[in-house]
């Protein structure tokens, strides 16, 4: 069952918000294309985009490409993937001048074999910025 939706709403005469899910023989398509400033679909192409294949400023699927990638496999940036390759890349196997995970590949790289200096300390300075759910100070009383 094929799900096509755009918001009325839009930038750039692109929709805020564009849902293409599933084939659409009608339109000749065999997977949802969206295209929008966030876009949700098999194939996702926006400024935030969320897909089996996503392509935005922030990505975030199956296959992730853009400034920020997350998923299965992304290249971007600033990578967090099972495959990530980019400037900082974090994963299973990460590929990057910054490189962190399981089989690290890059020149200041931080995984099970070897930890450089620089990674350890860039890798610490970005974990510092990141607001984490259990870094939050606890609410007063």
């Amino acid at each position: 069952m094929a799900v096509r939706w755009k918001s009325t709403a839009s930038f750039l005469e692109y929709p805020l918000v564009a849902i293409a899910i599933g084939p659409d023989p009608g339109a000749s398509e065999l997977r949802g294309e969206a295209r929008g400033i966030v876009a949700l679909g098999d194939v996702a192409t926006g400024v935030i985009a969320v897909g089996g294949f996503a392509r935005g400023l922030i990505a975030m699927g199956g296959l992730a490409v853009g400034a920020v990638a997350i998923g299965g496999a992304g290249i971007g940036m600033l990578t967090f993937a099972g495959l990530a390759v980019g400037y900082l890349a974090a994963g299973g196997l990460a590929i990057g001048y910054y490189a962190a995970g399981g089989m690290p590949m890059g020149k200041f790289v931080m995984g099970p074999l070897q930890q450089d200096r620089q990674a350890i300390e860039f890798f610490s300075r970005l974990l510092a910025r990141i607001p984490l759910p259990w870094s939050l100070p606890a609410p007063h009383r």
